[in-house]
């Protein structure tokens, strides 16, 4: 019953010192991130980003380039040009 309830007080402890996230409790998947940047990009850029394009990437290197909105070295491929 004790052993119970200390797990219970360290999952609760986690969440509260990592704010919840649950990336730091069980790990992250770059695959899911990388998909995850590719939809928060085109919803900032609109229609001069190829959300389409960028997820074929993602799953294409198993999610090790992931995009960053905010640097565009590594968003250029996939800025539609009009």
């Amino acid at each position: 019953m004790a052993g119970k309830i200390f797990a219970i007080l360290v999952l609760v402890s986690l969440a509260i010192l990592t704010d919840g996230s649950p990336a730091v409790i069980t790990g992250y998947d770059p695959l899911e991130l990388c998909i995850e940047n590719c939809a928060q990009c085109k919803k900032m850029l609109g229609a001069w980003f190829d959300g389409p394009l960028c997820a074929e990437s993602c799953l294409k290197f198993k999610g090790k380039l992931i995009p960053d909105c905010e640097d565009f070295a590594s968003i250029a491929p996939f800025i539609n040009k009009f």
